[in-house]
């Protein structure tokens, strides 16, 4: 099937590992050009150098106030416009409520919420002026059924979820579609790389990472982790020519974790 992708110019964020990394080498492969960034320098280099011709990096922390202008002016120098966002930076940690400090609240604000308003607030008028445009926030599972694990995590991430429908419903009659994709646990390096959620948990609990990542698929439905690549392919989806008709949705992609068909 073709997307309709070919040409197009992309933003990813947290795009040097992960679900960002994967969205980022799918939208490669559809031909179009992708302006990756990530705080890492060594990384992000590495996973450019990974996608090869249309892949350009920008060493970016998106809870900077001027991260959003800064990655639309490059992502126009590079490649003359922008036609895709895709707000995937982010991170959590295993933090019950009396460990959160109000630096983690901030953080998980920062994050999830302002930086995502900020790309999306710079990047949507040059998409509407184009009369075409894709934006696709990343969220959690945890914003549509909230943990305590992390109750500052999946705050935001709820908040992340109002802030995607605001601007679907500010933007769709210039063209510009917004849509959020909300993943359950994903085997990625923040699940299982050291020092990760699943070792966090593991340590919580008092139980060894094994038992802990059982409990963990025990409630998907599905029965187990998903990958990078299965959200990837939804995320790229929405920002296709065929996902024309969608806006304003919030797709779940977490084996059935979250017991709704909203």
């Amino acid at each position: 099937m073709d997307l309709g992708l070919a040409g197009r110019a992309c933003i990813v964020t947290g795009a040097s590992r992960g679900i960002g990394l994967a969205t980022a080498r799918m939208l490669g492969a559809e031909g179009a050009n992708v302006l990756l960034t990530a705080r890492g320098e060594d990384a992000l280099r590495e996973a450019v150098d990974e996608i090869g011709s249309g892949a350009q990096g920008l060493v970016l922390d998106v809870r900077d106030p001027a991260a959003g202008d800064r990655a639309v002016e490059e992502c126009e120098r590079h490649f003359g416009s922008v036609d895709v966002l895709v707000n995937n930076a982010g991170t959590s940690r295993n933090r019950p409520l009396d460990q959160l400090t109000d630096e983690d609240w901030q953080e998980q604000w920062e994050l999830n919420v302002m930086g995502p308003m900020r790309l999306t607030r710079a990047a949507a008028p040059k998409m509407a002026a184009a009369g075409w445009g894709r934006v696709v926030n990343v969220t959690s599972s945890a914003g549509k059924r909230p943990s305590s694990t992390n109750m500052a995590y999946a705050v935001t991430k709820a908040a992340q979820l109002s802030l995607s429908r605001s601007f679907a419903d500010l933007y769709a009659a210039r063209g510009v579609l917004v849509n959020a994709v909300a993943p359950g646990p994903v085997g990625t390096p923040l699940w299982m790389g050291e020092g990760g959620l699943g070792e966090q948990a593991a340590q919580a609990r008092g139980v060894s990472l094994e038992q802990a990542l059982e409990a963990q698929r025990a409630k998907v439905p599905l029965g187990r982790f998903g990958t990078e690549d299965e959200i990837a392919a939804v995320i790229v989806f929405l920002c296709s020519e065929r996902a024309s008709y969608v806006t304003g949705a919030a797709w779940s992609v977490d084996g059935g974790t979250v017991a709704t068909i909203l």
